[in-house]
């Protein structure tokens, strides 16, 4: 996760004299600037699949392996077609550490802490995201190092995690799920801390998963975690990317302020969902946060006339409960999901979620120019209050819960 917020936070301080020695056209700087998340559409899925058919362990060290090679590659890059098929590639490799890392941290996390572990995976995006322009921004204007050069800097980074997968066991849900018992529990008595959640791996089915069934025996939980995961980063990602245009309209000149001001909330509300979430659960960290979402973008858009330093207010309260609803995008997935469809459905739901992002990211400038700031956060608000319908229907409380407990209130 690190990484990833790296690799799309790098490239921003940079964008200026890439563009410059490259000749890119607007298209072409848009291109380069979506291909990780382009990579992710097609790895999450791909990645999900593959993951529950070889192994967590296999998927886990060889995504890692084609991001090394993929960012070692961009120290060579000489033109936008290739700097974008490098793109591509790192996230493709990021989409399958998405459908493959967080089911492997949760079929090893005790019960007890595992939304603290999985939570925390999104205070790692954003500081990744944070480190990486701090970092981009030095290097470009303090040393006389290439673009290519600083956009490389992720490779380190790489090739530390690449070593340090080497040897990891593969999960000991997916080896029962295969029938190779006596491998899992071996892998369960060296690993796992917790009598109750060693026990608990007895209760795995041994099952072969198939991507229809998501649509089968597993459509809730592919409806509810798709749904809740597109309504959640579709407003964030729009209002987020685009905080200083969206300031602005209301004449607030203080636009970049309000931006930093928005990023730095949001890890502060992850921060404390984290602390909170395996103490007060999941439910009431998912829901109201987003009935709250829907009710302050509306309020925005037909405050017609409110003060800016309201506005500011509203929009940092959208930041901080959006964040917080957010959070638990990294969690519901692993545990909704049995071990035989984890991945895939972890990777469909990633898959459905970039889409989302896309569309709000794309869209956002377009809908304020053509249908006015009311309607688009009207329809940002709509997108909000379906995901809290879908969540208040069908979001499970699962603190405290085994794995095998939280899926099969969703398999049928």
């Amino acid at each position: 996760m690190f990484l990833d917020g790296y690799i799309l936070g790098i490239i921003g301080p940079v964008t200026g004299t890439m563009s410059a020695d490259l000749g890119l056209s607007t298209l072409w700087e848009g291109m380069i600037a979506a291909g990780a998340l382009i990579g992710i559409l097609v790895g999450s899925p791909l990645g999900g699949w593959a993951g529950d058919k070889f192994g967590r362990k296999p998927l886990f060290l060889a995504d890692m392996g084609v991001f090394l090679a993929a960012s070692a590659l961009q120290f060579f890059v000489d033109s936008a077609w290739q700097l974008f098929v490098v793109r591509l590639l790192m996230g493709v490799a990021i989409g399958v550490e998405y459908s493959v890392g967080w089911p492997l941290l949760s079929e090893f996390a005790p019960a007890r802490l595992r939304g603290r572990l999985m939570g925390v995976t999104l205070i790692a995006w954003y500081v990744g995201f944070m480190v990486a322009f701090l970092i981009g921004h030095v290097l470009n204007e303090s040393t006389n190092l290439s673009w290519e050069v600083i956009l490389g800097t992720s490779t380190l980074i790489a090739g530390v995690l690449f070593v340090g997968r080497i040897g990891l066991p593969e999960s000991p849900r997916w080896l029962w799920s295969q029938g190779r018992k006596d491998e899992a529990l071996d892998v369960a008595h060296r690993y796992m801390e917790n009598v109750d959640d060693m026990a608990d791996l007895e209760h795995e089915d041994v099952r072969k998963g198939t991507f229809g069934s998501l649509f089968t025996q597993h459509r809730r939980a592919t409806l509810f975690i798709s749904v809740f995961w597109f309504c959640a980063v579709t407003p964030y990602f729009a209002i987020a990317t685009f905080a200083d245009s969206v300031l602005d309209k209301y004449g607030l000149s203080g636009g970049l302020t309000g931006g930093v001001a928005l990023s730095g909330l949001a890890v502060a509300s992850v921060v404390l969902t984290v602390l909170l979430i395996d103490k007060v659960g999941r439910r009431v960290l998912t829901v109201p946060p987003q009935w709250l979402c829907a009710g302050v973008l509306a309020a925005i858009g037909l405050w017609v006339g409110a003060p800016p330093l309201i506005v500011l207010v509203l929009f940092l309260a959208f930041s901080f409960l959006s964040a917080m609803c957010g959070t638990l995008t990294s969690i519901y997935p692993s545990e909704v999901f049995p071990t035989e469809v984890r991945g895939i459905g972890t990777g469909f739901a990633a898959a459905v979620s970039r889409i989302g992002a896309a569309l709000g990211t794309f869209l956002l400038p377009w809908s304020m120019s053509n249908l006015g700031t009311t309607v688009t956060l009207l329809v940002a608000a709509g997108i909000a209050a379906v995901g809290a319908a879908v969540s208040q229907w069908l979001a499970p409380e699962t603190r405290g819960k085994s794995l095998t407990e939280t899926a099969a209130e969703f398999t049928h």
